[in-house]
């Protein structure tokens, strides 16, 4: 078997048999198939496609490149959420305590922020002491005591995954619905739940512009993971503003605590794609019988500050020095040198947002990197005031800025002015959810 023959193959738009994806794929990680090749043969797919079956094939093989791992010892059906990132999304620090409030068992692995969108374990380590480099024992015996826990995602978890998405960003193979997918689903795969509910986003704050690519990209997850043993739902929402009012790590950390401690109106988007995804995930862990069992169990761990205490005994297993002063008062985690309100030139209804923008403001003020290395400051960020549709009057402030390092300053702000637009008449109301895959 020559690679050669087989990027012909995919350029031909063949479908590949399992071999010969497990060729591709082992071949790659040891070496023997060098990056010109395995580009060639990622540009052949972005043009060609792939066939069911060969996706479910090569996130097989891409999963069982290095490390899996095994939670079957860990009571309970191990359920997990995976969004495919966006801006002001803080629902995991919202849906894992809460989920593990109603008896779930949530196991997680997340990553860090790049570009405009946050990172869940950036969130955490603004809490000062938390530790999210555990090792796998020390993960399930947290998960053991406390029902939940959320960690940085093992040195040698699917390898191939990393080669392929580092080739992919440079080789104009980013966009690739079958590569995308394979990659989104092996990294949840290998760590080894058993059931996946998938927030995919869409909108100009998202990797998916279009409903229509957003929908592909569920459909596409949804049969992966059902192929492989895994009960799987893709819940699609919208990303044409930010989901939170915060964005910035230790802002969205205080904004999960104000969900979790009732201090969120139950009409707020945020609160309602939390309560849908943990909805699903109950449902997926056989923990509810349908929509109205699973919303009122989540009401009550929510009312009675379950959910709460679950995120404040995780933060507190994580290492966090004072899990419970933060959970108190979580302003403490925002004290910045200055608090910069923004406003807008004119008046009248906010008619549209750019998301990805907005996140671009904060991650100017050091909320985010723009490259891999770059050092985040966990206390800065901005609050938008404002959502799609309200009215702006003039010299209202439409967000207000936290700032240590204003160098940036100037540039933030004409940002976040660019990303938002204001018109004479009051637009239709969005749906923030766009339909459920399943």
């Amino acid at each position: 078997m020559r690679m050669v023959d087989l990027i012909a193959k995919k350029r031909r738009g063949e479908a590949h048999t399992h071999a010969e994806i497990d060729f591709i794929i082992s071949g790659y990680v040891n070496g023997s198939i060098p990056d010109y090749q395995m580009s060639a043969w990622m540009m052949a797919v972005c043009w060609q496609g792939m066939e069911e079956d060969e996706v479910s094939r090569l996130t097989f093989d891409m999963m069982n490149s290095g490390d899996v791992v095994d939670l079957s010892d860990l009571p309970g059906v191990k359920v997990d959420k995976h969004s495919t990132g966006g801006v002001g999304d803080t629902t995991t620090l919202v849906i894992a305590p809460l989920v593990a409030a109603c008896g779930g068992t949530v196991a997680k692995m997340s990553g860090r922020g790049l570009g405009h969108t946050g990172g869940t374990l950036d969130k955490l380590e603004a809490v000062p002491g938390v530790c999210v480099e555990k090792e796998i024992e020390e993960f399930k015996d947290i998960v053991r005591k406390n029902g939940l826990c959320v960690i940085g995602q093992s040195g040698n978890l699917v390898p191939a995954d990393k080669l392929m998405y580092a080739l992919r960003d440079v080789t104009g193979t980013v966009e690739s619905i079958p590569l995308i997918a394979s990659s989104i689903m092996s990294k949840k795969l290998a760590a080894g739940t058993d059931a996946i509910v998938l927030d995919v986003k869409t909108g100009s704050g998202a990797f998916m512009q279009t409903v229509e690519d957003a929908r592909r990209l569920s459909e596409t997850m949804v049969r992966i993971g059902n192929s492989l043993g895994r009960r799987t739902v893709a819940i699609i929402t919208d990303m044409d503003q930010p989901l939170g009012m915060a964005i910035g790590n230790g802002l969205e950390v205080k904004e999960a605590i104000d969900v979790l401690s009732g201090r969120v109106s139950e009409s707020d988007p945020l609160y309602q794609v939390c309560m849908l995804l943990a909805s699903n995930m109950l449902k997926l862990a056989g923990l509810a019988a349908d929509d109205g069992d699973a919303e009122a169990q989540l009401t009550d761990a929510l009312k009675e500050g379950r959910g709460l205490k679950k995120l404040q005994d995780m933060l507190t297993a994580l290492g966090a020095e004072d899990a419970g002063a933060v959970i108190a008062d979580p302003e403490c985690l925002c004290k910045v040198k200055q608090k910069v309100p923004v406003t807008l030139d004119g008046e009248g209804y906010i008619s549209a947002m750019y998301a990805a923008d907005i996140g671009n403001a904060a991650q100017m003020l050091g909320a985010g990197r723009a490259e891999k290395t770059d050092v985040i400051d966990p206390a800065v960020g901005l609050v938008m005031h404002k959502r799609m549709g309200e009215y702006v009057a003039a010299g209202e402030p439409i967000a207000t800025m936290y700032v240590n390092d204003g160098s940036r300053l100037d540039g933030a702000i004409a940002a976040l002015k660019g990303a938002i637009k204001l018109g004479k008449d009051k637009p239709a109301a969005a749906p923030m959810v766009h339909g459920i895959v399943q």
